[in-house]
């Protein structure tokens, strides 16, 4: 286990702790981000992140300085039941990973936070909360989001989230699924596990229903960078503090994206730089691997030729799967015209 203990001045409270997960060096970029934009809104609480064996040293040694807590995971080489049961369901890896906050047992109460989150404000207020207290998902408001959610460690729901991993699996392939099915009264329980969707807002809801960001956005808490594409995917340019190429409409929101990049680049990028040294890394470009995932992307078949145009059945259809054209008819501006034209 990794812990650096932190300077008196935060004035923590030893007891609760926001967490988060970091599989890789990616993700730990997002990490990092999270844990400053919590240190600069002034939180109370203990800081710890979960870490899987792939991230690098010199990540290591940045989440070391931000963290109160920074404990490597390795359910896979661990020897217990959480080994034990990822023998029958492979499929879980990164779930059993996560699940493993649970185990934070030196804690009473804990706020988890994905990597891909960024605070905008203090969120101290969530540890008034119980278990399991989260967000609707955007795509299906009867489901969380298991991207926040406020949780008390206990070795036995570790244990039995397990045992109900191993038996019913998840119904999405990931953490959300096996958290809502373990959680399965939350839709209907107690209205006062549910938070309000400012504290976990994602980026995508922003263009799918634009009135409400509009009326409500200047509130939002938390951001949460949903979909394939994250901030660290896109490339920067410090000098301009602009996206290289632009931000693909739906994505994400291109002020927060902007938000997001401002605080990797004062703040992160010079505890890297110190960390890798003369060592040679782009700190502000896609990583070699992301880069062949995108051009993969951009070189298939079907990335080459434009589809036919939906029919507006099709189209109100897609709507309501969650599956909007984005990047395309539905984008952002072409929204907003729409909506303006109706208005007037």
């Amino acid at each position: 286990m990794l812990q650096r203990a932190r300077p008196f001045r935060y004035m923590c409270r030893s007891d609760q702790a926001f967490v988060t997960l970091a599989t890789n060096d990616n993700y730990a970029k997002g990490a990092m981000v999270l844990g400053k934009s919590l240190r600069n809104h002034k939180t109370s609480k203990k800081l710890a992140v979960l870490i899987g064996p792939h991230v690098s040293e010199p990540s290591r040694a940045v989440l070391q300085k931000l963290y109160d807590e920074v404990r490597l995971v390795d359910v896979l080489d661990s020897g217990d039941t959480a080994h034990l049961a990822m023998m029958k369901r492979p499929d879980l890896g990164v779930t059993f990973t996560k699940l493993y906050c649970w185990t934070l047992t030196h804690y009473s109460k804990c706020v988890f936070m994905d990597a891909d989150t960024m605070v905008v404000t203090n969120i101290d207020e969530l540890f008034d909360r119980e278990e399991l207290s989260a967000a609707p998902d955007p795509g299906w408001p009867d489901c969380f989001n298991s991207g926040v959610f406020v949780f008390q460690p206990s070795n036995e729901t570790y244990n039995k989230l397990l045992q109900y991993c191993t038996e019913h699996g998840s119904f999405d392939g990931g953490d959300q699924g096996v958290l809502n099915g373990f959680f399965k009264d939350w839709a209907t329980a107690d209205i006062r596990k549910h938070l309000p969707f400012i504290y976990n807002m994602s980026s995508i809801a922003i263009y799918t229903y634009l009135p409400a960001f509009k009326q409500y956005g200047a509130n939002a808490k938390v951001v949460h960078f949903l979909g394939k594409m994250k901030p660290w995917n896109y490339a920067y340019d410090p000098k301009q503090s602009t996206i290289k190429g632009g931000v693909q409409e739906g994505t994400t929101h291109p002020s927060y994206l902007l938000q997001w990049w401002s605080l990797y680049s004062s703040c992160v990028v010079p505890m890297l730089k110190e960390e890798y040294k003369d060592q040679p890394f782009n700190f502000f470009e896609p990583s070699c691997q992301e880069k062949e995932e995108e051009e993969v992307v951009q070189t298939t078949p079907q990335a080459q030729f434009s589809p036919p145009p939906l029919s507006s059945v099709e189209r109100k259809q897609r709507w309501e799967q969650g599956q909007a054209d984005y990047m395309g008819i539905d984008s952002f501006d072409n929204i907003e015209k729409k909506l303006a034209a109706f208005l007037k």
